[in-house]
């Protein structure tokens, strides 16, 4: 229900950033549904892990976009913390470094993907040179209009490589982060989340929903789709994230490798050891 169909037109101000859509019934229940969801995960989690002993290559990289509040921390830390974390790699992408932007923009991602059994997190990613790049004009439009195609040829090179890539743009509305910036101001030790640039952001708030709309249409696709998750509601949007993250590994259906040595043999032989 939250799928971006491929090639459709996108109208942000069209969906419900307070929406609970398929979702449970209130707060409570999606709290509860999400830690339930918890041992499921790190089994999916833990067999795909142990396939990749056994040269199979498939792995899962979560991207996380969205404007500033919108949780893209969050689930870092409510739905990654379901799962082993010595079998996810994260990284959160800031602003680049003189040596990143000395290379092709992609350059920086290519060098975070997960290894094989791992599950990889993005906190921003490489839409960031489509999004930000757009709305302050970092770069040549002739040059951004390429960058959707190469973007959307590196993500289907991924999908050969055997990743599954999950694209969640947490959606949240102009009076809910309103609210959230101001419990950052409000709480002392909320400060150090907070920037007077936030303010200076939100006057380009028309512009960005803009540039996640053509983001969201050029580049949701059948091999890597889009996923428009509401976001006002943190519980519904861990819970949304948790089943999305459960709908594809259970598609993978990752299996335990048999193993490769006499099982009985090894038994008999630790029986009978004596010190």
């Amino acid at each position: 229900m939250l799928r971006v169909p491929e090639g459709e037109r996108v109208d942000l101000s069209s969906y419900d950033a307070s929406a609970t859509p398929a979702g449970p019934a209130d707060k409570a229940a999606g709290v509860l549904a999400t830690a339930q969801m918890g041992d499921r995960l790190a089994g999916l989690q833990e067999r795909l892990y142990a396939a990749s002993t056994a040269a199979d290559r498939r792995r899962v990289l979560l991207v996380l976009q969205g404007m500033d509040t919108s949780g893209k921390g969050g689930t870092v830390k409510h739905v990654i913390g379901l799962f082993n974390p010595s079998g996810c790699r994260i990284k959160a992408f800031k602003t680049p470094t003189a040596e990143e932007l000395e290379h092709p923009f992609l350059w920086r991602v290519m060098k975070e993907l997960p290894r094989p059994g791992e599950i990889g997190i993005f906190d921003r990613s490489h839409y960031e040179d489509v999004l930000i790049a757009r709305v302050r004009g970092l770069v040549p439009r002739s040059r951004l209009g390429r960058r959707y195609g190469q973007i959307n040829r590196f993500e289907r090179s991924l999908e050969d490589d055997g990743v599954t890539v999950v694209k969640c743009f947490l959606h949240i509305s102009y009076e809910q982060q309103r609210r959230r910036l101001l419990e950052r101001l409000d709480n002392p030790d909320k400060h150090w989340k907070f920037s007077p640039g936030d303010i200076a952001e939100r006057e380009l708030w028309p512009a960005y929903q803009e540039a996640y709309e053509i983001a969201l249409e050029r580049c949701s696709t059948t091999y890597a789709p889009w996923y428009v998750v509401p976001a006002d509601r943190k519980w519904y949007r861990n819970w949304a994230i948790s089943r999305l993250l459960l709908e594809h590994l259970n598609a993978l259906d990752p299996r335990y490798p048999k193993a490769d040595f006499d099982v009985d043999l090894c038994r008999k032989q630790l029986l009978a050891d004596r010190p």
